[in-house]
């Protein structure tokens, strides 16, 4: 991975993470970062990487904060991938989901946060099908349509 193509912060995290976390986060780090549609910023965000779309583009968010898309984080006990678009989507969740257990793989998946141990617990190829499935304008209007009130563009 080109250290320019990922912020400092951003880098500070995934190299403090110990090397058998690194093992299982830079395979999924990789996938997300290989899959993202043009559009979408990676910063530190809750503590964690965030792929998000910028104020610039968007700034009518219900919190000011530019609008989280896909997180990854190394938990105490497993690791997550929040995959916000399957939580204001159902259709993409049913079909992540339907594609995930024809993989044979257990779904551990709560609303949005897919949670797993080892890189193998992973279809990475499905992973990065659904994060290349939505570019910022489709997430753009999913977001407006579920938060009508609230979501405005500037």
């Amino acid at each position: 991975m080109s250290d320019s193509a990922v912020p400092e912060d951003v880098r500070a995290y995934l190299d403090g993470l110990p090397e058998e976390r690194r093992a299982v986060i830079d395979p999924a780090f990789e996938t997300v970062r290989a899959a993202m549609p043009e559009g979408y910023e990676l910063a530190m965000a809750w503590g964690m990487p965030t792929w998000s779309v910028p104020l610039a583009t968007f700034s009518g968010t219900y919190n000011g904060k530019p609008l989280a898309y896909v997180s990854l984080a190394a938990q105490k006990n497993y690791n997550s991938l929040y995959l916000m678009a399957l939580y204001s989507d159902s259709a993409e969740e049913q079909e992540f989901a339907r594609r995930w257990r024809e993989s044979g793989r257990t779904l551990d998946m709560g609303k949005s946060c897919l949670r797993f141990r080892r890189i193998e617990d992973v279809d990475l190829g499905i992973l990065a099908d659904t994060i290349a499935a939505v570019p910022v304008e489709r997430f753009l209007e999913t977001y407006e349509r579920i938060r009508p009130a609230t979501a405005k563009r500037r």
